[in-house]
């Protein structure tokens, strides 16, 4: 389920942060190296501001509030509006106050760790306190006793917006953000757009998966994301687990997608979009139409369906 981009860049670099993959592309190569530290600095700061897993960020910190109005930075401020943007715009299909419900199915710590622990668990039905009893007043946050919050819907897709505009503006030159697939182009675009590969099995960028199970995206502006039930999984005793939780149910969702593949003004519009589909499950190819949303989605059997718009090879621009 990784947004793979297809070899028509100029410079391109990879690593791993904020538990996934890192890929930087440029349009001008002597600016790659500064434009990646730039990246790493970012990110270093948003998984300071943002991580669940980490027990010194500012997110984890927001546990023991119990109700009391804290002060947080401006980035992680700028986060949690993104977050309950999100929540808003899907109905509450994305809701960042999923965090207990992550905990309880066992998704507490890196996914390269939860993978390895097999400890059976107790899956209670139980929705999750919801995004209206979040509260955010500037820089002031307030959450009730007991809510935990998870920005894993969001935060990616919304750091990676962040860097591409960044790294655009201060480089001058075409610059393309993936994190784990969450792709945010700036910039001017190389000749033809950025050609990315949308994919439902996670592999390599040199790697073309078995025809029929990949399309090909033209992108010039905007963002493009693509969520899913098929990579983030795991087994705990004799349940077969991932990461997308139906906030109605606190439960991982049950859909009749395998992915789907938005693409939006933003990454986090994108990202917030899919995931939202998959959790609106029979009648999300409907719903994205209605926002006006190109998209891609995958049923479990293979039958593609795409909404109005849903951009080929050919460069496809956000609406301004």
């Amino acid at each position: 389920m990784t947004t793979s981009l297809a070899p028509r860049v100029t410079a391109a670099t990879e690593w791993r942060a904020l538990g996934t993959t890192v890929r930087l592309l440029v349009t001008d190569p002597a600016l790659l190296d500064p434009c990646n530290l730039l990246l790493a600095r970012h990110l270093a700061e948003v998984d300071a501001a943002c991580s669940r897993f980490r027990p010194d960020s500012e997110l984890t910190a927001l546990d023991g509030t119990s109700g009391r109005p804290v002060r947080v930075s401006p980035l992680l401020a700028e986060a949690l509006a993104v977050a309950l943007k999100a929540a808003r715009d899907t109905d509450g299909a994305v809701d960042p106050t999923v965090g207990t419900a992550m905990r309880a199915l066992g998704y507490d710590r890196d996914f390269t760790l939860v993978r390895e622990d097999d400890r059976p668990v107790l899956l209670t039905l139980r929705r999750t306190p919801g995004w209206r009893t979040v509260r955010l007043d500037g820089d002031t946050v307030t959450l009730p006793e007991g809510v935990r919050l998870d920005l894993g819907a969001t935060a990616k897709a919304w750091a990676a917006d962040k860097a591409a505009d960044t790294l655009a503006q201060a480089a001058g030159c075409g610059v393309l953000v993936s994190l784990g697939g969450d792709t945010a182009v700036a910039g001017e675009p190389p000749a033809g757009g950025w050609q990315i590969r949308v994919q439902d099995i996670t592999g390599p960028v040199d790697e073309t998966p078995t025809p029929g199970t990949y399309d090909t995206v033209g992108l010039t502006s905007g963002g493009l994301a693509t969520s899913g039930t098929t990579a983030r999984r795991w087994r705990r005793g004799s349940q077969d687990l991932h990461h997308i939780v139906d906030p109605r149910t606190g439960l991982p969702v049950r859909s009749p997608w395998r992915t789907v593949s938005v693409a939006a003004a933003t990454c986090a519009e994108a990202n917030a979009a899919s995931t939202a589909a998959l959790v609106k499950g029979a009648g999300a190819d409907h719903w994205l139409t209605r926002q006006g949303l190109p998209a891609r989605l995958v049923r479990h059997d293979g039958e593609i369906v795409t909404t109005p718009g849903w951009p080929g090879p050919a460069s496809w621009r956000a609406a301004a």
